[in-house]
């Protein structure tokens, strides 16, 4: 999972993290995605816009729907 932060002055980051197993169920995802989220908080400056992307390092997940946060 990596997370990207875009500042209102356009500096921007990004934070990533692996997980040696597949998620599983939109739980899991929101915890691990939370995960990353505390890192920068709080915020030292205005955020302008965040984005968070999943990749797979092989197999593809066997979800039949799309997985969402509820940000």
């Amino acid at each position: 999972m990596t997370l990207k932060v875009n500042y209102a002055d356009f500096h921007q980051i990004t934070r990533s993290k692996t997980k040696e197993v597949p998620i599983a169920s939109q739980e899991e995802l929101e915890e691990f995605g939370f995960t990353l989220l505390e890192t920068i908080f709080p915020a030292a400056k205005e955020i302008r816009l965040l984005g968070i992307a999943l990749s797979s390092r092989g197999e593809e997940p066997c979800h039949e729907h799309q997985l969402r946060l509820s940000l």
